[in-house]
């Protein structure tokens, strides 16, 4: 590819400390590093506890379990997400109930989810699309009147804000993700946020094995006890590591994203047929993602991304619904409108974006559009 879907940001600080902690030839599992991280991620989102864990879908599970939502509970979700938001719920003995969304930041639609409310309903898990706020503030207006759990799944928009409340300081608890394509990234790994100390106390449990621990495993000879059922959700030390370097400069990566993001949107705007992400006013977009919409629709969108991609730029749909995959359609007979959902799922492509992008590789990208639109028009 001349111009990959993305590029992982590193420096020698990264590889400084992660050779830090290897050298040591100590606690490269979980240790003083993970600690560290834990307080820099809850000290940036304005949060009192902040949890790592081995990948954002392990924090999401864990989290569904530590705020002990009933089996059998319905959790109002977007179908419009990767498919772990759901499918923890699944794991956790709940019922994921999906919601449509709205066009404006392609998260869950407030009308809808008040729709969806029932008896049953324990929580709402929105999802901060590619970098962008949700209308998280009306969806915890909602959340408010019924009394639910709101759950922010913020995988994609670590130090994406409305004004100046970030994301991660809306709902009773957040999700995390460090994966590889993310802003600031340990190639795999998650974590939660919460106020609570309980929930807090839990996802500690939850993380290992359902261990009480008082002090380090590997440090002590006395019986450590296990009082719940718990999963090895670990991060290890070697990844916090990294993730603190990675953190340190993460105010640093998001300028970076957002000044080639409004260049390729400035660029984009006389690309006839094509919308460039567009967030509310005051809404702050991090663009972990750069998703344009193709009005034409599917076959469009399709044949843009199979033209780039024999032109050496990579292009990706973030994301098919969730609800019209095999296992949920054809194993869980899940049957549900969602129209805006749907359309809006033929119309998305991922284009590249990283912080290291060149003017060059913008100029690149926009020129195969306009390319692609010139042969497509006639």
């Amino acid at each position: 590819m001349k111009v990959p879907l993305f590029k992982i940001y590193w420096d020698e600080d990264d590889v400084r400390a992660v050779s830090e902690v290897i050298k040591s030839g100590m606690y490269w599992t979980t240790g003083s590093k993970s600690k560290e991280f834990e307080k820099i991620i809850a000290k940036y989102l304005g949060a009192k506890y902040a949890v790592v864990f081995n990948s954002g879908t392990s924090a999401l599970h864990a989290v569904v379990l530590a705020h002990r939502i009933k089996r059998g509970a319905e959790v109002i979700v977007p179908s419009f997400t990767f498919i772990a938001t759901a499918n923890v719920l699944l794991m956790a003995g709940v019922k994921p109930v999906f919601a449509d969304i709205e066009t404006e930041t392609f998260g869950l639609d407030p009308e809808d989810v008040e729709e969806k409310v029932t008896s049953k309903t324990k929580a709402i898990i929105p999802m901060h699309y590619g970098g962008s706020p949700c209308l998280i503030r009306e969806l915890k207006e909602i959340a408010a009147e019924h009394n639910l759990l709101l759950i922010e799944d913020a995988a994609e928009s670590f130090g994406a804000r409305i004004q100046k409340d970030k994301v991660g300081s809306f709902g009773d608890s957040a999700m995390i993700s460090f994966c590889q394509n993310k802003v600031v990234t340990t190639g795999e790994g998650g974590a939660v946020v919460t106020d609570s100390r309980e929930v807090y106390e839990r996802l500690k449990l939850i993380r290992s094995h359902g261990r009480l621990e008082n002090t380090d495993y590997f440090s002590t000879w006395k019986e450590m006890d296990y009082v719940v059922l718990g999963y090895n959700y670990r991060m290890s030390d070697i990844t916090a590591a990294l993730g603190i370097s990675q953190l340190r400069k993460v105010d640093k990566l998001i300028q970076m994203r957002r000044k080639n993001a409004a260049q390729m949107t400035e660029s984009l705007s006389r690309a006839r047929g094509i919308v460039p992400p567009n967030p509310p006013q005051g809404y702050y977009h991090i663009y972990q993602m750069y998703t344009v919409s193709v009005k034409k629709g599917r076959e469009a969108r399709d044949n843009l991304a199979k033209y780039l991609g024999e032109m050496g730029i990579s292009a990706k749909v973030y994301f098919y619904p969730v609800h019209l995959t095999h296992f949920y359609r054809n194993v869980l007979k899940c049957r549900c409108k969602l129209p805006v959902t749907e359309r809006v799922s033929q119309q998305v492509l991922s284009l590249p974006i990283y912080p290291s992008m060149t003017t060059k590789e913008i100029d690149y990208i926009v020129d195969e559009v306009e390319s692609f639109q010139k042969v497509d028009m006639k």
